[in-house]
């Protein structure tokens, strides 16, 4: 019987997860992420094609403040044969506000900004044997004052090893409010 009821806690909490096992930080809120030809549920595996431009993106109630979208892949291939998985950041976008529209039940949110980092299709190299990759998509609340700070700046520009929990430090945000992932394979 214990057994089962800690399986069962185990299974509600994988289920709730919208980040990877593992990942930091963890968020249970659900982002809603609209492509052409899919709406994300955390684990789908995509292909490339169907992930190259920026999604819809929102929640299922209305937001009123600003909001700053993020979204990454933490399976970069070592540089040396063993050695750990990076990061790429493949967008960070700022700006985002209700739309005051809906698409079926999602409250979207929309930004006129392209940046700091413009949004960068998943292409994940080939690998053998093969790899997916997950691309983890945050919604966080934007400060008023929000600015990149001066020493992530060079990691913006390059996107490589981006180091999430050292960003959310820097720039004063607050954990993320929602998230979401998929899956990619080279």
């Amino acid at each position: 019987m214990m057994y089962f009821c800690l399986s069962s806690l185990l299974l509600i909490g994988a289920a709730l997860a919208q980040t990877p096992p593992g990942f930091i930080p963890n968020v249970s809120a659900h982002l809603d992420v609209i492509y052409p030809s899919a709406t994300i549920t955390p684990g789908l595996q995509m292909q490339k094609a169907a992930v190259a431009s920026m999604p819809i993106i929102g929640t299922d109630t209305e937001l009123t403040g600003t909001y700053l979208y993020l979204m990454m892949d933490i399976d970069l291939p070592p540089s040396t044969t063993g050695g750990p998985r990076g990061t790429v950041l493949h967008g960070m976008i700022t700006g985002f506000k209700s739309a005051g529209t809906m698409k079926d039940t999602t409250h979207v949110l929309t930004s006129s900004d392209a940046g700091p980092a413009s949004y960068m299709g998943p292409s994940p190299p080939a690998e053998t044997p093969a790899h997916p990759h997950h691309y983890i998509e945050m919604l966080f609340e934007q400060p008023a004052d929000f600015a990149v700070p001066a020493s992530m700046k060079s990691r913006l520009s390059s996107r490589v090893n981006f180091n999430i929990t050292q960003f959310i430090s820097l720039a004063g945000l607050k954990d993320p409010l929602a998230a979401n992932y998929f899956l990619v394979t080279g």
